[in-house]
């Protein structure tokens, strides 16, 4: 049997960079011992003073970035292969609020994937902005920076308690922005203030689709004063449910930069097309009792004797709970007793919640199957989603090599895909008496693109499993929509070599 993702959850992800040293950090005055009984707002001023950003507005630091491909890479765990970001610079005026990140983007492997080569590799702009119009979620980098928490905490009735922590006797500080989370629970963001007055870490929770109530947390490290007497750290990380997918490493610091908005303004480009309206669900009967469920991910609703398997759950909750109702429709006296999960990205992860709210069993890869039940027990107070709602234990199984699905009326089966670099958790389904094959991300490329090296993993696992089908269903519907066979597929193979 693989190893399960369980056996290296308890080892920390790294996202490497190396830069020059910065200079220690001065000697700052310790907290009078009667801080204890001070209240929030003299803590957070005092903290504000101690920083040399009592003045601070805005601010723009740059340096040296990466960001974790979070629920995108190889490993859905710890191990994340990340993405350089090479002269990096990030703005933020505390004001409007506003914040835009720039650089050079440039994939880097993980700790068991290869360095991308070809077009995958190369250098590309970055650019990330967080709007007012955005919700909390994106514009909460903002205010988990060390001078943003401390101003949030000024401006929305801050508390704070001491805690002794490792031996260290902490001020934290807590405060909730006026934005709602889905469920209408308020949000809580969680500063720790040391006895020399620095903000040494900020935590909080989002709401998401897989893991619920998102833990994360940001750390500063090693702060230095950058000039005038403002201090910064040096290196600042964040961590979401404990795997490193953000680093910072800062060798310039800035204080109310004159050229605020030209460091705001997002690069000109022409305006996107409007999105076209959502495709309404439908179904498509492939074989009697099998149905291709589409309006979104493609997902495929298989009828047995006294159930019905669903293979794929979608992007979201919304694509989820559609599915569900079209399956429903399709068989309404039938329970669905399993919704195969193709793969964790968060994108083929993201509307497994609805079915388990329904009672349906997951099934995922054996390498995903610890991180996907996990996430799916978290606490999901802020999502306010059907699983929340529904108060059900979801329960998850995991596939090892493969697993036969079979009653007197039918037989699926699932399938590790090994050796793939794009997911080491990837399920493929085979229905023998249909000869129906069903796929997620390996599609045909765009008009003008490389074949994707991921196809010819695919097919060399087609040809070890001996699977004999003749039509190729895929959860990314190509575009314009045609059935697609075994010699479509056996064709984007040739075009690789």
């Amino acid at each position: 049997m693989r190893q399960m993702a369980r056996a290296s959850a308890a080892r920390s992800a790294l996202l490497w960079i190396v830069v020059p040293a910065i200079v220690a950090l001065p000697t700052i005055a310790a907290f009078p011992t009667t801080t204890a009984a001070q209240d929030a707002k003299t803590v957070v001023e005092g903290t504000l003073q101690a920083m040399g950003a009592a003045h601070l507005n805005a601010i723009v630091y740059s340096g040296e970035g990466a960001y974790g491909n979070f629920g995108q890479s190889r490993t859905i765990s710890f191990g994340l292969s990340s993405t350089s970001v090479r002269n990096y610079t990030r703005a933020i005026d505390f004001t409007k609020p506003a914040m835009r990140e720039t650089g050079t983007a440039v994939p880097i492997a993980g700790p068991r994937t290869p360095q991308p080569t070809g077009p995958a590799a190369a250098p590309r702009p970055f650019e990330l902005t967080a709007p007012l119009g955005e919700g909390w979620p994106a514009q909460m980098e903002i205010w988990v920076t060390p001078w943003g928490f401390l101003k949030g905490a000024l401006a929305n009735n801050a508390t704070v308690r001491s805690r002794k922590i490792e031996g260290v006797q902490y001020q934290v500080v807590t405060w909730s922005p006026t934005q709602k989370a889905p469920s209408g629970q308020p949000y809580r963001v969680i500063g720790y203030i040391n006895p020399q007055q620095i903000l040494e870490r900020v935590e909080t929770w989002v709401e998401h689709p897989v893991l619920g109530d998102l833990h994360v947390e940001t750390f500063f490290n090693d702060y230095a004063d950058f000039g005038g007497g403002l201090l910064a750290p040096a290196r600042i990380a964040q961590r979401r449910v404990g795997m490193e997918t953000y680093v910072a490493l800062l060798r310039e610091v800035r204080a109310n930069p004159a050229n605020l908005t030209a460091l705001l303004t997002p690069t000109a480009t022409a305006p996107a097309p409007a999105p076209p309206p959502p495709t309404p669900v439908a179904s498509e009967k492939l074989a009697e009792g099998v149905y291709r469920i589409t309006g979104g991910y493609v997902s495929l609703a298989v009828e047995f004797r006294d159930h019905v398997v669903v293979l794929e759950g979608g992007q979201s909750e919304a694509r989820g709970l559609a599915v569900l109702a079209e399956t429903k429709k399709l068989f309404p006296n039938k329970r669905i007793k399993y919704i195969v999960n193709t793969h964790p990205h968060f994108d083929h992860a993201s509307g497994l919640a609805p079915f388990c709210a329904e009672g349906a069993i997951v099934l995922t890869d054996d390498n995903s199957k610890y991180f996907v039940e996990q996430a799916l027990l978290s606490p999901r107070t802020l999502v306010g989603d059907t699983l929340a709602k529904s108060k059900k234990k979801p329960k998850v199984e995991g596939v090892v090599e493969k697993m036969v699905l079979q009653d007197q009326t039918r037989t699926v089966e699932l399938h590790h895909v090994a050796g793939l670099e794009h997911s080491d958790a990837m399920l493929i389904a085979y229905l023998p008496k249909e000869k129906i094959l069903f796929t997620a991300d390996f599609n045909p490329p765009p008009v003008g693109q490389p074949v994707s090296p991921s196809i010819a993993t695919l097919v060399q696992n087609i040809d070890r499993l001996q699977l004999d089908f003749d039509r190729h269903v895929m959860v990314h519907a190509p575009n314009p929509d045609r059935p697609m066979t075994k010699a479509d597929l056996l064709a984007l193979v040739k075009e690789t070599k």
